[in-house]
């Protein structure tokens, strides 16, 4: 059977760590594009020559032409500017558009049948642009946010509580920015409530909701922490990682439930925008969004994060981007 072939549009920190966990993972053939000449090659290079001790087998290629990506199965899109300390993500709107858009009409060109993970911020409008501008089915177009929203909020819980990692269940639902709501309610450690095992630690059921809000702050924040510590980039571990799980739950057809910033008819009582839910990620890509209950104060939180995001669809297009 002939490997998938998987294309990184942007040749970044965060599209040089995707490759490495591709071919790790063996998930396929990889190609690495960017626009500067003799980076991708670089990078590709180098991860190509650990092949013999890390026990991969694929092929790794870099390019400056996107006539290589041509027919790949998959594209993952991280090309843009990085934040800088003091800039939120909407601060790079115009700038990342004007990039998006034209990886947009190139992959519609050289790979129009490819399932797309956009990575780029701002999210939410990197991913509906890239949708506007290639034309391509909905189902085929989305978004990583969900993924590492949920895992910087699991990463909170696990280190207040002294627990595994690996046994807590966090989502976070909206838009990926400051708006972005991680569901206390449902936050579970192998299906015991984590606002249950917080009033035990500290027998006080507002010291519990006090540390519960602390960690939803941060986690609605933990990007600008990244950036603020690192000071020159912006995360590129934690994002890259996050694709490549939604990355193998399609190219192995696994039917991963993941919070995806997928697009809405109707469910969470909004159509016609990407927002982060959780979906079910297949072979054709968004192959279901699923619904839950949401209490009022949820509700309303989802609300103010969609108006948040629907703000930032009209600005794009304001500006005719």
């Amino acid at each position: 059977m002939s490997r998938k072939k998987i294309a990184i549009i942007g040749g970044g920190q965060i599209g040089g760590v995707l490759t490495q966990l591709i071919a790790q993972k063996q998930l396929g053939d990889v190609v690495l594009f960017d626009i500067v000449e003799d980076l991708p090659q670089g990078k590709t290079l180098d991860i190509a020559e650990a092949a013999r001790v890390d026990g991969y087998d694929i092929k790794i290629s870099g390019t400056n032409s996107y006539k290589d990506i041509a027919g790949a199965d998959l594209v993952i899109i991280t090309a843009g500017l990085p934040r800088k300390p003091g800039m939120s993500r909407d601060d790079l709107l115009v700038t990342n558009a004007k990039i998006m858009k034209s990886v947009a009409e190139a992959v519609k060109e050289k790979a129009p049948n490819s399932i797309v993970i956009i990575i780029s911020n701002p999210l939410d409008a990197m991913v509906t642009l890239f949708k506007n501008v290639s034309g391509f089915p909905a189902n085929r177009v989305m978004g990583q946010a969900g993924v590492l929203d949920s895992s910087r909020f699991a990463t909170f819980i696990s280190w207040e509580l002294g627990v595994s990692v690996k046994d807590i269940n966090a989502l976070v639902l909206g838009g990926h920015g400051d708006t972005m709501v991680p569901v206390i309610r449902y936050a579970n450690v192998n299906g015991i409530p984590v606002m249950e095992l917080l009033e035990r630690k500290y027998n006080d059921k507002a010291k519990a909701k006090e540390v519960i809000n602390a960690m939803v702050e941060r986690t609605k924040m933990a990007g600008g922490e990244v950036v603020k510590l690192l000071k020159t980039g912006s995360a590129f571990y934690s994002p890259a990682s996050s694709a490549i799980q939604m990355a193998q739950s399609i190219l192995y057809d696994e039917k991963r439930l993941l919070s995806t910033c997928a697009y809405l008819n109707g469910e969470f009582g909004v159509t016609g925008y990407y927002v982060g839910v959780p979906a079910i990620l297949g072979a054709n890509g968004v192959e279901k969004v699923v619904e839950f209950s949401l209490n009022e104060e949820e509700q309303a939180l989802m609300n103010n994060s969609v108006d948040a995001i629907k703000k930032l669809v009209e600005d794009m297009q304001r500006l005719g981007l």
